[in-house]
């Protein structure tokens, strides 16, 4: 609360000084369960891992949530689809097409509890869903708990956490993100994570300000020139609008930038920057981030085993065909090697897993499931920036420094996979600082697997018996001489006392 409160910057990622690190376990509340199996979890929460009461009070008669004796339910409402969620993605459905693979990675700003990504889900769309922690508490948090991705995140000054041209689609819900504002410099953001062809879909104020605005309680001329606002850079932009009907319009990007190098005569205001996915705490800008003309994307599923445009291209530096071949192949080996070793993943006790060093995806490809999702992590240091290519098999993750918290609340990841991760940040932070990170993410009883070298590993093994991890070191799949190991940890089950919390 001490940051300026202008374009939310008080809501954006701080981090704390290294003096001021919290260097400590976080237990469980007590009670805490379980999460329920998807897909019941995305109807019910147990209260006593999210005892947050403020949204069955403030969104009650919007339909959001409602508290049922120990348990949470959503029942797939929303603020601007109180006949549910499904019925406003089948509205959707009539212009963007959702049936056929074209659409399957989406982007919902202001998400809420989620229940727009948590219902794509049965359209086979994985959306990235963010909202920040304000008075309704923990909304990421829930998501998370119902089984759906997201983090915590906010539109303020600094670029969203993801490549250029990453979605096939971009959502707002009454997120009440002024658009308008900042000469437009929002939706210049969404346009830069908007692939060529993908959809924006505004729903909500000032959308129809005709009908709402006396109930908004703002003046007719006020909502009418902010709706005029939001049309004028959407066509600077260059978006083409295919749909308008209630509260909700829908813009399409053109497929290819070229047919519009002019708007009205005038040069359209271009970036000048040499990478567009260099983003990590990069300032937005009000200027259009140019996309290269990409390779045809296959639709899903075969675009998740398909070689990537931004690959076929050579637009991702060190990764060839061939080496995107072999990195399959050498996936496969061993996440059929994980599966032997652990019998639950593929089942519903891992819903939420991350890949803290994805690399170009392979791992979250082999286990694409409906039963689970991945939260793909490319590393802010990585030598190779492959999150493009991740987005580009159908895919979804985001960037992040590990010597940093993750955007996320405690307890909210079933599995945690790392490979070559501590080898990656030898020297830039302490192995501490990431596995207490690690363990304030993953849930009770749930699990890490590490594959790094074998003395890196021992290091860690050493790190975890404090942590009640309890850990075992395998030889790699190829055999003991091959100094690569796999390090396999359970979180044991322990919640907070009256004991511990005043200790």
């Amino acid at each position: 609360m001490t940051f300026p409160r202008e374009n939310m910057i008080y809501r954006e990622r701080h981090c704390p000084a290294e003096s001021e690190k919290l260097r400590c376990l976080i237990p469980a509340p007590k009670g805490y369960v379980t999460p329920f199996p998807w897909p019941k979890s995305r109807d019910y929460v147990p209260y006593a891992n999210a005892p947050y009461k403020n949204l069955t009070v403030e969104k009650a008669v919007q339909n959001w949530v409602q508290f049922e004796g120990d348990v949470f339910r959503f029942p797939g409402g929303g603020t601007m689809f109180p006949n549910g969620a499904n019925a406003y993605i089948d509205e959707l459905a009539s212009v963007i097409p959702f049936a056929d693979g074209t659409i399957r990675t989406a982007l919902d700003t202001g998400c809420g509890v989620a229940s727009w990504g948590a219902y794509l889900m049965d359209r086979s769309v994985l959306t990235m869903s963010f909202a920040p922690r304000d008075s309704h508490e923990a909304q990421v948090q829930f998501a998370l708990e119902r089984g759906v991705p997201a983090v915590i995140g906010v539109l303020g000054t600094i670029k969203l956490p993801y490549p250029s041209g990453s979605f096939d689609m971009a959502h707002c819900s009454r997120c009440l993100i002024p658009w308008s504002s900042s000469d437009g410099m929002y939706m210049f953001e969404v346009d830069r994570v908007l692939r060529p062809g993908g959809y924006w879909v505004l729903s909500g104020p000032p959308i129809n300000w005709k009908t709402h605005y006396q109930t908004w309680k703002r003046t007719k001329e006020d909502s009418e020139a902010e709706q005029n606002a939001i049309e004028n850079i959407a066509e600077m932009l260059c978006w083409d609008k295919i749909y308008e009907k209630g509260d909700t319009v829908i813009w399409q990007k053109k497929a290819d930038s070229n047919e519009c190098r002019k708007m009205n005569g005038r040069a359209r205001k271009m970036c000048k920057i040499e990478d567009g996915d260099d983003v990590w705490y990069k300032q937005m800008e009000d200027c259009i981030t140019p996309f290269p003309k990409e390779a045809q994307l296959q639709k899903f599923p075969e675009r998740l085993f398909a070689t990537p445009p931004r690959i076929l291209q050579g637009h991702t530096s060190g990764v060839t065909e061939e080496i995107y071949e072999q990195d399959k192949k050498l996936w496969e080996k061993h996440v059929n090697t994980y599966k032997r070793i652990n019998k639950l993943i593929g089942s519903s006790r891992y819903r939420n897993i991350m890949d803290m060093n994805a690399g170009l995806g392979s791992f979250s490809a082999l286990l694409d499931s409906p039963i689970s999702w991945v939260m793909n992590v490319v590393p802010t240091i990585s030598k190779k920036n492959t999150l493009g290519v991740i987005y580009e098999r159908g895919l979804i993750g985001i960037y992040h420094d590990w010597c940093e918290a993750f955007s996320t609340y405690p307890r909210t990841y079933d599995l945690i996979h790392a490979n070559g991760l501590f080898s990656l940040y030898h020297n830039k932070c302490d192995i501490e600082d990431i596995l207490l990170e690690m363990d304030r993410i993953l849930r009770p009883e749930g699990t890490v697997i590490l594959r790094d070298n074998v003395e890196v590993l021992n290091k860690v093994r050493r790190a975890v018996m404090g942590m009640r991890w309890k850990s075992k070191l395998l030889d790699h799949e190829d055999g003991p001489h091959i100094p690569e190991k796999i390090l396999v940890s359970v979180k044991k089950y322990w919640v907070g006392s009256d004991k511990e919390n005043s200790s």
